[in-house]
């Protein structure tokens, strides 16, 4: 027999004149520190050996030889017994260890930290994960950190008491889709921000970011941790956690679910995500009790810094919900809206948009009902509902096609926009502009709400963030005037314009001008009304001037001068919006797309 390869001679495991089997191995060899086993090509007789143990071989040289065997001795090598069933192999000493030692990071081997989280009504971070993620489908990156506190604690109660750094992070799959997911363990340290717990955040943007995965944030922790000793730093302020999670912005979907406590570093975080999922029992704040005291700003519970209606009324929270099992379905929900068209979906009944309008059309209404009418069942999503209530935002689809929905709400200033409302809409546009998913855009809106006190709140930067929103869309808008669209403010909720869409349709109910019908009675027929004494006479006047102004602004009209694209039945507006959706495309970037934290 020849050898391999050039290699030193470690160890002779048979010696001349002995017989062996074909596979039984001969001799060891060494080579670039790493040992070969050699072995019989058949089988034979050791007749003698070239080398000694500690000698080198070249390649190529003779190390054995080995003598053939009579058939029947042959067969008397190989024919070895062999056992009815085979033996288990012997439970590896490596593997062991490895699985002893990542026991420590499962809830199982932690009763006691189970037990207090549990009694506090709230969830572990591997129980969330574990309803976020499809069965199995959870794979964990840097279970094995502990709390860079070496200095300080001993080996074993690191591995005890800070498993996984206070940060669970991996890859799962989310409706059969992969998504990264990180969730700050509040068992572990307050689920405080250590050093190995940031390292093993950025590592998972940058493979969110390289591989276009969508992010879930479970957020809750008390920001910064002080106690890290083993790094040499003095305020930590060199991270690049926070500018690698804000770099996600526009480039793939971000979640942030919280529920109990999320302040400071945690609350950052959060801040940047596209969108905010938490609990009525969440706290949110840019400091905690300590931090607020510290800062000479006063004492004051957890509980009474950023509680959730608070955080949901000026809108910071998106989506809230009873408790972390109603969140996780909204950030399975939410993400889906983001994962391609469904095949299957039911339509709900066509008829009942005709009804959505009252007749009389001094007649507030709610629109949301027409959101619903031409959603899939089951598929609208609202966000904000807290915020900005002028105007109705929300993920749906329609006939399984994933869009953004947004409407006037009448119910409010009679649908005018205001501040709140504008801000909305143009980070909802925002939103789904960044991540290609088509607009509807429901109109019944009087304009822009107007007068000295709206124009203390900025309306006029407010309100313009639509204009500059709508101009920067890559993706079809289609807009449905469900009664009123009068002024700039219809101009803004159809993209700056109404050719300025894919489409734009009128239900009959539908009447137009350049303001508000009574406004512009009052206004352009001053002298015709101030010339007659205020009473009946005048008032006769007004009505006959003002259903003169309506009939010429109907939606009839409107389209047979071609302003607008068609006048339609309610009932028949899915499929101009499937029409839609099958004709537009999404154009591909031209820039970064960004998405307000506002």
């Amino acid at each position: 027999m020849h050898s391999p390869l050039q290699a030193q001679v470690v160890q002779w495991l048979l010696q001349p004149g002995e017989t062996v089997a074909a596979g039984d191995v001969l001799v060891i060899l060494e080579a670039m520190k790493m040992e070969h086993e050699i072995r019989a090509p058949h089988a034979g007789q050791l007749a003698e050996l070239y080398f000694q143990a500690g000698e080198t071989v070249g390649e190529g040289e003779v190390l054995l030889t080995l003598a053939p065997l009579s058939e029947a001795a042959a067969s008397s090598v190989t024919a070895q017994p062999q056992p009815t069933q085979p033996e288990a192999p012997a439970e590896r000493a490596d593997l062991k260890k490895l699985q002893d030692r990542l026991a420590f990071t499962q809830d199982a081997q932690r009763p006691e930290a189970v037990a207090k989280r549990h009694a506090t009504g709230l969830r572990t971070a591997r129980e969330n994960i574990a309803d976020l993620c499809d069965p199995d489908s959870f794979v964990e990156y840097g279970a094995l950190a502990v709390a860079a506190q070496s200095r300080r604690r001993s080996a074993d109660d690191l591995m005890r008491n800070t498993p996984a750094d206070g940060m669970v992070t991996g890859i799962g799959c989310v409706n059969g889709q992969r998504v990264v997911v990180m969730a700050y363990d509040f068992t572990v340290l307050a689920g405080t921000q250590g050093m190995r717990n940031h390292q093993k955040t950025d590592r998972m943007l940058g493979v969110a970011l390289q591989n276009k995965l969508p992010v879930v944030l479970f957020a809750e922790g008390g920001g910064g941790r002080p106690g890290d000793v083993d790094v040499a730093i003095v305020a930590g302020l060199n991270l690049a956690t926070f500018a690698s999670f804000a770099r996600l912005n526009g480039r793939v979907p971000v979640v942030g679910v919280v529920a109990g406590r999320c302040f400071a570093g945690n609350a950052a975080l959060l801040g940047c995500c596209d969108v905010i999922i938490a609990t009525a029992g969440s706290n949110i704040g840019m400091g905690g009790p300590a931090m607020v005291e510290g800062g000479g700003l006063g004492v004051f519970k957890p509980e009474q810094i950023g509680p959730s209606d608070v955080q949901h009324g000026n809108g910071v929270i998106d989506i809230l919900v009873d408790n972390e099992a109603q969140a996780v379905t909204a950030a399975r929900h939410y993400l889906s809206c983001f994962q391609g068209a469904q095949s299957e979906w039911q339509a709900p009944p066509a008829e009942v948009l005709r009804h959505v309008v009252p007749e009389n059309r001094l007649r507030v209404y709610d629109t949301r009902a027409a959101m619903q009418g031409m959603a899939d069942e089951g598929s609208l999503l609202q966000l904000r509902t807290g915020f900005g209530v002028g105007i109705h935002t929300a993920l749906a689809r329609i006939a399984g096609r994933p869009v953004g929905l947004m409407a006037n709400n009448p119910l409010h200033l009679g649908g005018a926009i205001d501040a709140d409302a504008a801000d909305k809409a143009a980070r909802f546009m925002q939103l789904c502009n960044a991540h290609g998913l088509p607009i509807v855009s429901l109109v019944d809106t009087p304009g822009f709400m107007v007068g000295p006190d709206i124009e203390a709140t900025a309306q006029v930067r407010h309100v313009s963030r639509m204009f500059v929103a709508a101009a920067h869309l890559r993706v079809p808008l289609l807009s449905v005037v469900l009664r009123k669209g009068y002024g700039l403010g219809a101009m803004a909720m159809t993209g700056g314009g109404f050719h300025e869409t894919l489409a734009t349709v009128a239900w009959p109910t539908g009447e137009f001008g350049g303001m508000g019908l009574e406004g512009a009675v009052r206004l352009g027929y001053r002298k015709e009304l101030e010339a007659l004494p205020e009473g009946p006479e005048r008032e006769a006047l007004f009505e006959q001037l003002l259903a003169q102004q309506y009939d010429n602004g109907s939606a009839i009209n409107m389209a047979a001068t071609l302003e607008i694209d068609a006048v339609i039945d309610p009932a028949s507006t899915r499929d101009w919006l499937v029409a839609g959706l099958e004709s537009g495309q999404t154009r591909p970037f031209d820039g970064t797309l960004a998405i307000d934290t506002w």
